[in-house]
């Protein structure tokens, strides 16, 4: 499995972990994880988990929506280029290391 596809897979399970445990701190009124924090678990590489947790939950629809399509959209685009490129990126750079 190459690197960057275990990253992200990782990523979105914490991010929607995070978002499970938000919303549980919600309902007991305790004190709550900041929207900063999550948005930037979203921007980080989790915006899938981030958008399931918020069809499973039903958690932050409001506010997030916009913002979380967002970033899923440009992520799957760096994401797909990583993906075609990586072989060449890759040679590209063994080539200059053995040099």
């Amino acid at each position: 499995m190459k690197p960057f596809l275990f990253l992200f897979l990782l990523l979105n399970l914490v991010t929607f972990g995070i978002f499970g445990i938000d919303k549980l701190l919600a309902r007991l009124n305790r004190n709550r994880i900041s929207e900063k924090t999550l948005l930037a678990l979203a921007i980080a590489g989790g915006s899938v988990g981030a958008i399931f947790a918020q069809k499973l939950f039903r958690h932050k629809t409001r506010k997030f929506q916009y913002r979380i399509w967002v970033i899923l959209l440009s992520q799957f685009i760096i994401f797909e280029a990583l993906w075609y490129f990586s072989p060449i990126l890759f040679q590209s750079a063994k080539h200059l290391w053995i040099q």
